[in-house]
C-alpha cells in the first residue's frame, strides 16, 4: 500500500499541481510537497477554517458536511478535500491543473485528463 509521502510524490508531479499538503482536522502538518514558496506548516494552520466555514454552509443549508471546496484566486486554485475521517488534504494548483476528487474512504481519487486529445474521467486507487 502507498504511504502517504508516495501520494503527496504522485500528485505533485502531475502537470500544473504546485503544492500538496496533507494535514490532520486540526491543522497540523502531516506531510507536504510543493515547488512553490509556500509555508505549509502556516497553510495547514489555516485550512481548518476554511472547512469550519464550509460545513456550517452545509448545515445551514441541509447538504451536509464539506467533501470538497474549491477556491478560486487570481493565479489559480486551492482544492481541500476531505480524506477519511482524520486528515484533509489541501491541493494548490495553477489555472492549467487537471481537476481531481477524493473518494468519501479516500482510498480512491477521481479525475479529469486529456489523452490522446481525448477528455475522459479517470479513477486512480490507492491499493
Amino acid at each position: 500500500m502507498p504511504s502517504i509521502r508516495d501520494l503527496t510524490v504522485a500528485i505533485r508531479q502531475r502537470p500544473g499541481i504546485e503544492a500538496v499538503v496533507v494535514l490532520g482536522r486540526d491543522g497540523l502538518l502531516i506531510d507536504a510537497q510543493s515547488k512553490i514558496p509556500v509555508n505549509p506548516e502556516d497553510l495547514a494552520a489555516r485550512i481548518p477554517g476554511l472547512v469550519a466555514s464550509a460545513d456550517e454552509i452545509g448545515h445551514t443549508t441541509q447538504r451536509g458536511e464539506m467533501r470538497l471546496a474549491l477556491v478560486e484566486h487570481e493565479n489559480g486554485y486551492a482544492i481541500v478535500s476531505s480524506v477519511g475521517d482524520d486528515a484533509l488534504l489541501c491541493v494548490l494548483t495553477d489555472p492549467t491543473a487537471e481537476e481531481f476528487a477524493w473518494a468519501p474512504d479516500g482510498r480512491r481519487v477521481a479525475f479529469h485528463s486529456r489523452r490522446n486529445g481525448q477528455w475522459g474521467i479517470y479513477v486512480l486507487s490507492r491499493t
